[in-house]
């Protein structure tokens, strides 16, 4: 008897550069492995959408359109190329309006997308509606999701069998058009028998003909029991990512997976061995100067006590490495669990997983719930939909205070389609201000990535890439070896100033102040420290501007969060320190109030 054939997807050119990178690979120095995938015999791909959209543009100088007509240029015409999107987030992290939802479907369809994976992290279904019709419209192939993930020890009420009988149920009631169905995991945390039997009944349910695949992580470290458990139920196919950036934060290992059917009736998508090593070394190869963080290649006991997606945990450290707040990482994770507790069970996944990742850095770095992170307290409020349990009404209550919003149950896309900037017309407006040419896809780039896209448009974002030996710095790659000069590194959480010379010269090695000199106040004056590490993200007043005591006088950027400064007494501004987009230390004064 033949055995049954498993379509494998490969996730290494979008949710493996997620998990690994944080997104930031540049496309010129991993084309070659695509070139080298498709000779392996790979046949559909992960390529976009997802973080892999916007963090082009945020960080890579590279625009994301551009990379997916490469790709598909390079793997032709028949490749199944799939991207991911967020339901009515699409390729944002918040809410579109319905307007910028279809764009984001006809414009995924012109540049090379087949299928696209669709998913809401709360898990209600009304939030697939609208995004299910758009993507048919366009002629793609709609793979519906149910998002899964183990809950906190001790926490009831949802993420069981009849949980996600009751999301599938409601996604077949609702008569959303799909091709194909997924269960997602994005932690990694669900455990081999719930798989099993979450399979087993969506089988039952569906039928044998509706495609079904499970999408997981290695975070937890049972990625490989729980593919074994699903294909065991009858799951019809699996995502898999290729080495150095698979296990760990990513996928499984396509090489790993292979030997672990061996014996077994499934074939995984005609694959052969020695072809993926020679893919496998291709890869590695292309991606040899990159930083990979250690802890993406680490699975991690602690994830199902507080589920942490892989495609967010690397971006979290990267961005705590630069903030030098890495050593709080431990205290944030723990922190999780009372967030996801107290949240609602929304699925820990983008951009849920972001919002308990936000509150939980808060609770850490100012207090427990001193903050309501926006993300977080949007969440608790319905702005995004329904959770699948009630919130902690304290919690609720709080972030009905610190936002200045009600609790709401209205449709997320009516309360978008009211939103001026979630227009396709005031990004248009904002293009010819900037004498940008208002193409379609620039009015999009604009709309997903609000000020980082016309930043992008203009040629004025930044480059951020982390490679082992080189430093690209205002567009160039420069050799360490001959990049003399001054620089601030930081190691475990603590900054050095390291001189570099060239030849045999010496170099000095000092710490580097963690503030700026402090100013000279006098009795009547008092300073407006950081809270935290972070960057100036707007200033909201002027010097000799007359302020209250807790009026907000600036909002710094860190970790995805905005965090509010606040005047520690009425007076008058006599003098702002910073300017906007500086980095900024914990305790550096901003202001002084007079």
């Amino acid at each position: 008897m033949a055995k049954k054939y498993i379509d494998v997807m490969d996730t290494t050119f979008r949710d493996g550069f997620q998990s690994v990178f944080g997104g930031r690979v540049l496309m010129e120095d991993f084309f070659p492995a695509v070139e080298a995938a498709k000779d392996a015999g790979i046949t559909h791909f992960e390529f976009g959408g997802g973080a892999r959209f916007q963090s082009l543009f945020f960080y890579l100088r590279e625009n994301a359109f551009d990379m997916m007509d490469r790709f598909r240029e390079i793997v032709g015409p028949d490749a199944n190329l799939q991207t991911l999107a967020r339901g009515i987030n699409t390729v944002m992290l918040d809410t579109g309006s319905r307007e910028l939802v279809e764009m984001h479907a006809k414009m995924f369809a012109k540049h090379g997308v087949s299928t696209i994976r669709n998913f809401d992290a709360l898990n209600d279904v009304q939030n697939l509606e609208y995004s299910a019709e758009c993507i048919k419209k366009y002629s793609l192939n709609h793979e519906v999701v149910v998002t899964l993930m183990d809950l906190p020890p001790g926490c009831v009420g949802a993420h069981d069998v009849p949980f996600y009988e009751k999301t599938l149920r409601n996604i077949l009631d609702s008569n959303v058009p799909y091709d194909s169905i997924c269960f997602k995991d994005a932690s990694g945390t669900s455990s081999p028998q719930k798989i099993y039997e979450t399979i087993k009944m969506a089988r039952k349910l569906v039928g044998d003909d509706t495609h079904i695949r499970l999408h997981t992580h290695e975070t937890a470290g049972v990625s490989i029991a729980c593919y074994l458990a699903a294909l065991e139920a009858g799951a019809d196919g699996i995502d898999l990512a290729a080495s150095p950036v698979s296990g760990g934060t990513s996928q499984p290992d396509i090489l790993t997976m292979l030997h672990a059917v061996k014996g077994k009736n499934y074939d995984l998508g005609g694959l052969d061995t020695e072809k993926i090593l020679k893919y496998q070394e291709v890869l590695t190869d292309c991606l040899k100067d990159y930083f990979i963080p250690p802890e993406a290649t680490q699975v991690s006991p602690l994830i199902p006590f507080s589920p942490m997606p892989g495609g967010a945990l690397t971006a979290n450290t990267q961005m705590m490495r630069d903030n030098g707040t890495l050593d709080k990482f431990p205290d944030v994770i723990k922190a999780m669990r009372e967030v996801v507790e107290k949240g609602g069970y929304g699925t820990s996944v983008t951009p849920v997983s972001q919002f308990y990742w936000q509150q939980a850095y808060a609770n850490v770095m100012f207090g427990p719930w001193k903050q309501i992170a926006p993300g977080y307290g949007k969440m608790v409020l319905g702005y995004f939909g329904k959770t699948p349990t009630k919130p902690d009404e304290e919690v609720v209550k709080l972030a009905s205070e610190k936002l200045k919003l009600e609790p709401t149950s209205e449709n997320p896309l009516d309360i978008a389609d009211r939103d001026e900037k979630k227009t396709m017309a005031y990004w248009e407006k904002r293009l010819n201000e900037e004498n940008i040419e208002a193409t379609e896809e620039n009015i999009f780039i604009a709309a997903a990535c609000d000020e980082k896209g016309i930043a992008f448009l203009k040629g004025d974002s930044p480059l951020s890439v982390r490679k082992n030996e080189k430093v690209c710095k205002q567009g160039e790659s420069k050799n360490m070896n001959n990049a003399s000069g001054n620089y601030t590194v930081v190691v475990d959480g603590q900054k050095f100033n390291v001189t570099v010379a060239e030849g045999d010269a010496n170099i000095q090695i000092t710490p580097a102040e963690t503030s700026s000199t402090p100013v000279e106040t006098s009795r009547d004056q008092q300073e407006v420290p950081a809270a935290v590490n972070g960057n100036v993200w707007k200033v909201l007043v002027k010097e000799g501007e007359k302020v209250e005591k807790d009026q907000k006088i600036m909002i710094l950027e860190a970790m995805k969060m905005e965090i509010d400064i606040n005047a520690p007494q009425a007076g008058t501004i006599s003098k702002i320190l910073v300017s906007q987009n500086e980095a900024v230390d914990e305790g550096q004064s901003l202001a002084i109030i007079s």
